[in-house]
This record gives C-alpha cells, sequence and structure tokens, in this order.
C-alpha cells in the first residue's frame, strides 16, 4: 500500500473534491498520509470534512507531502468535463519530478500529455490514469445477471457528487460488521482508489458495452465471495441535465430494492445552477416505474442543513412517503432493520 497525499488545491471538502472526500473517508488501496489545500493548511482534514479530527493534516505544498511519508500523488478534483486545472500542473511536475508516482481519474489523461511523460520517463515515475485502465473494456452483456441471487440494492440519487457513494460504503460496511456478508460494486473512478476490487468505471467505457462491464463485475463477485447482500454505487442522477446515470445500473445489475440519496438543502443541480432538482416525488415514481422495484429508504446529505434541520426532514420525509429516512453519518439502524427484513 502506497503513501498517497491528495491534491484537493482550492476544492477540499466540496462537490467539486469528491474524490479527495471519498478517499478521506475511505481507502484501502492507499494510505493517506497528508491533503494539499492551502486554503485549510495546517487544519486535520477529517475535521474539515466531518467536524472529527482523523490524524491526517491538510498542507500546501509537495515538500511537506513527502515529510508526512508520501510517495504518491492523486488528484483529487473531479472538475467539471474531467480537465486537469491548470494550477495542478506544478505540483504533478514537481511530483513526478521528485520520483513520486501519481494517480488520476480524470478524463484529461496524464499519461497522454507530453510534459509529464517526458518527466515521468526520466524519473521511473508511474503515471496511473484510472479511466484509462477501463476506457477500452469492451463486456457484452449476457443475462448472466440472473444468476445471481444476492440482495441488490441500488443506492442512486437525486443529483451527482450527493453521497451515493459514501452511503453504499457505510451501510455494506456495516452489514459485514454484524456478520452478514456484503459486497460492494463500485462505478466510479474514486471507488477503484478506495480500493474495491469489484469497480469498472462506467463512464469511461464506451456507451454500447456499459451493461456488459456492470454485469461482468457483478457476476465476477458473486461467483467468488457467494455474498448474501450487494450494494450498487450509483452514477449521476436519472435527471441530471448533465450525468444522467441510473438507466445502465438498473437495467443491468437489475436492483431488488434501491435507497435514494438526497440533499434536501440543494436546489439546483450540481454544476447548472439554472436547473432546478425536481421533487422527490418525481424520482421514486421514476425510478420505481424503470426498476419495478421499491424505494425503501431515503438517505440524507446533510449539506447546509443544522442537526436539528436534519432531524426535521427526517421526521417530515417518513411521515410523507412511509419508509425508512436517515443520516447514513448518523444512526442507520432503521435502514439495516429494513434491509435484513426484506
Amino acid at each position: 500500500m502506497g503513501n498517497a497525499v491528495i491534491l484537493a488545491e482550492g476544492v477540499y471538502s466540496t462537490t467539486y473534491g469528491k474524490t479527495a472526500n471519498g478517499l478521506i473517508r475511505y481507502s484501502k488501496r492507499y494510505r493517506i498520509v497528508s491533503v494539499i489545500d492551502s486554503k485549510y493548511a495546517g487544519k486535520d482534514a477529517g475535521a474539515v470534512l466531518t467536524g472529527r479530527n482523523n490524524g491526517i493534516p491538510i498542507i500546501s505544498t509537495l515538500t511537506e507531502a513527502r515529510k508526512t511519508g508520501a510517495d504518491t500523488l492523486i488528484v483529487g478534483a473531479a472538475t467539471d468535463g474531467g480537465f486537469l486545472p491548470n494550477e495542478y500542473r506544478p505540483f504533478i511536475a514537481e511530483a513526478l519530478r521528485s520520483g513520486m508516482d501519481v494517480v488520476s481519474g480524470l478524463h484529461e489523461f496524464i499519461s497522454d500529455d507530453a510534459e509529464f511523460s517526458k518527466i515521468a520517463g526520466e524519473s521511473k515515475s508511474s503515471i496511473i490514469d484510472v479511466r484509462k485502465m477501463f476506457r477500452d473494456r469492451k463486456d457484452p452483456f449476457t443475462g448472466g445477471i440472473s444468476e445471481v441471487s444476492a440482495f441488490r440494492i441500488a443506492v442512486l440519487g437525486t443529483d451527482s457528487a450527493i453521497g451515493k457513494r459514501t452511503t453504499a460504503i457505510i451501510l455494506n460496511n456495516q452489514l459485514n460488521a454484524i456478520g452478514r456478508k456484503s459486497v460492494m460494486i463500485g462505478t466510479g473512478q474514486t471507488s477503484w482508489m478506495q480500493g474495491f476490487p469489484y469497480t469498472v468505471v462506467v463512464d469511461s467505457m464506451i456507451n454500447d458495452f456499459i451493461p456488459g462491464g456492470l454485469e461482468s463485475v457483478t457476476l465476477e463477485a458473486w461467483r467468488k465471495e457467494k455474498p448474501e447482500f450487494m450494494f450498487i454505487e450509483g452514477q449521476g442522477s436519472v435527471l441530471h441535465p448533465a450525468y444522467p446515470g441510473s438507466f445502465e445500473i438498473i437495467g443491468a445489475c437489475r436492483p431488488d430494492a434501491i435507497i435514494l440519496q438526497h440533499a434536501p438543502a440543494r436546489h439546483f443541480f450540481d454544476g447548472f445552477e439554472s436547473f432546478p432538482i425536481p421533487d422527490l416525488s418525481k424520482y421514486i415514481t421514476i425510478l420505481e416505474l424503470l426498476s419495478d422495484r421499491k424505494v425503501i429508504a431515503i438517505s440524507l446529505n446533510r449539506e447546509n442543513l443544522t442537526d436539528s434541520q436534519v432531524e426535521e426532514e427526517i421526521l417530515r420525509l417518513e411521515k410523507r412517503y412511509g419508509i425508512p429516512v436517515f443520516d447514513p453519518l448518523g444512526s442507520t439502524d432503521k435502514v439495516i432493520s429494513r434491509i435484513l427484513a426484506r
């Protein structure tokens, strides 16, 4: 396991820093030793993101990163279009020049950049473009998904960058902690970085092969692990104008139930401030019609909400929809009970 510093300059603890945020919450592939974002330099990464210290310092420079033991630089930004921010280039060049490896989940491949590839060649550093690893994967859909008898739960959302993966990880881990075998099916680059072995990066693949990729990795997990439960990470939102997601996951993975991730205080789609997010009821209707399965719970994103407002939303939505509503960073007892009851 490498020691990694996350480059999140200007985006840590924002929706554009979701890769950094996810790796701070959970990482088995890399040991995260520091975060670069000069805005929060000197603070604890856990305290900034969750309000609880985790011992990971936020720093400003690669010199400081190397003092924390970092041998790998992970690009923690998830920009619109997946482009590398210009202000990140000096960090990457310096990392490669000093012999550090660089990992990126952006659409703009660092290994295709002439400057970076030249430096990496000279320093013998490695560049891993996660999306590039999955770009040419071409699994045809076979219908073999019907072989999988694990109870499959898709965590879908009302928007992109809203916490679907975090909720799936938390519930997956909690079921395993009580002795009920569960496997996480990752569908994005951050899941790969976090170390989930059954992952395909769907937004890097040719559309024709996305269902086959999803089916293939789900089948692989089933045949190797024989879990009782599977949590499938959602992508985008079924109604998002730029990141529609959900369709292929419902069609290929054929979930038995859906958990809907929602941010009550978010009123416009992430990155598109003139596009209002439709009412929650519309999502529930569409997802249940598409999947012929029920939305069994609603998971709340605490963004811009106080503790008391979260509790008010839980009570309000439970009264409105009659299903468990929960804060994945708080108590999940109700939703775990609902899942176990099937």
